[in-house]
């Protein structure tokens, strides 16, 4: 069991680092497919965002981000909450971060996601 949820846990984390790569957030392909349909952010600028605020032309930006302290908690069985630091290269600001992720027609999809300024590293 403790594999299983290893295994998940990196899975997971992956899917994070991946909303970080530039690629992936230019493309409204990409960023269709992690983020379900009913998908919502309250964003570090103070911002709410859904779904279809991300997946227009542009998508949602190139960023250069460093993620770190990354956990998983579960909420359910196809339900779970991660929390993590980044630290945003271009703009010299640390967040707070969290994400619940849904599992559902045999995929992963962030469902929430909120970022919140903190003042440097632990």
């Amino acid at each position: 069991m403790e594999n299983e949820w290893s295994s998940l846990k990196a899975h997971v984390q992956q899917l994070e680092k991946k909303l970080l790569k530039s690629e992936i957030r230019t493309s409204p392909e990409e960023l269709s497919s992690l983020l379900k349909d009913d998908f919502f952010e309250f964003g570090s600028s103070g911002r709410i965002w859904t779904k279809s605020d991300c997946i227009g032309e542009e998508g949602i930006g190139e960023v250069t981000m460093i993620l770190s302290n990354f956990d998983m908690h579960e909420l359910s069985e196809d339900t779970v909450l991660t929390t993590y630091r980044i630290f945003d290269e271009g703009r010299g600001e640390h967040t707070l971060r969290s994400s619940i992720w849904k599992y559902a027609n045999g995929r992963w999809q962030m469902f929430f996601h909120q970022g919140t300024k903190t003042k440097g590293p632990l």
